[in-house]
């Protein structure tokens, strides 16, 4: 029996927050033996050229209205460039536990601002809850660990960039959906994905450190892995997919990936890095699940 509209989207939502929970493991073991800038810009050029060849080579259209190359082009600075520059430099001086709270909260809070603001979307009670009971249950998941850390002059700078990346990225997803309407989401994620990673290769090239010595691929098989799986099944995958369902739900509650996929990260570190979880922070991850609920329920 054929899967509904609902059901199907529902599944791309549950491939979304698994791809995207994994990524930070994957990310946490490429950017320790590549340079963040040149890792990133590598992954999202290869993923966007590969997608737009594929496509052309399948006789899917590729072809964009050439007044719209300027809006693409921007906004792929600011869902791509500005966002992983800042964030990923970001991460250098905070705790995973505080970047993955900073980015969690506020991931749904801004594209719900943010889509409000341009009058994409209307604020009910029902999401107001579930946007309460999520930070709740990342406040359970990650307060402890973060109660912990000494706030310094570098972490605080540091926790800025992950707060202003996220930002940029919301703010870019949500200005995103005006384009689907005349480019199609795989076209609109792919192109985005091209020009933002060779401007962040440009700049990792030209100003960032140690990148010379991994201009030759000598990355090591865990990099290689991990850039391989953030390449097909996050660029590829997950990205498209994420600006399907902005286009058919809506930017906030989309966002909302932003409570699973914390989950899926601990479990995935728990088997991947021997990572360990209490009954506290198994309560979190039941709180954000249950956030998620709330939103997608419909009706």
């Amino acid at each position: 029996m054929p899967l509904s509209v609902l059901a199907r989207q529902r599944l791309l939502f549950a491939f979304l927050c698994f791809v995207w929970g994994v990524n930070w493991v994957a990310m946490k073991i490429g950017v320790t033996d590549v340079p963040p800038g040149f890792f990133s810009g590598t992954r999202w050029t290869f993923a966007g050229a590969a997608f737009l060849l594929w496509r052309y080579f399948t006789g899917e259209p590729v072809r964009v209205a050439w007044r719209l190359i300027p809006r693409l082009f921007w906004l792929s600075q600011i869902l791509i460039t500005i966002n992983v520059f800042i964030m990923l430099y970001g991460l250098r001086y905070v705790s995973s536990g505080l970047a993955s709270v900073l980015s969690s909260a506020l991931t749904p809070l801004a594209l719900l601002g943010f889509s409000v603001a341009m009058g994409q979307e209307r604020f009910n009670r029902r999401q107001g809850a579930a946007i309460g009971v999520g930070v709740a249950g990342m406040v359970l998941l990650f307060g402890p660990k973060i109660a912990q850390d000494k706030l310094d002059l570098m972490e605080g700078l540091g926790a800025l960039g992950i707060i202003i990346g996220n930002l940029s990225y919301c703010l870019g997803s949500v200005l995103s959906r005006p384009l689907m309407r005349t480019v199609p989401p795989a076209v609109l994620a792919a192109s985005t994905n091209l020009m933002g990673g060779l401007t962040l290769l440009v700049i990792s090239i030209a100003v960032e450190p140690g990148v010379g010595p991994v201009l030759t691929g000598d990355w090591g098989l865990h990099a290689w892995l991990a850039w391989t799986f953030m390449v097909f099944a996050g660029s590829l995958g997950a990205t498209t997919i994420y600006f399907i369902l902005v286009r058919d739900w809506g930017a906030s509650t989309t966002g909302t990936y932003a409570f699973i996929s914390p989950v899926i990260s601990v479990a995935a570190g728990m088997a991947i890095l021997g990572e360990q979880v209490d009954l506290v922070e198994a309560g979190g991850m039941a709180l954000m699940l249950a956030a998620a609920a709330m939103v997608l329920r419909k009706g």
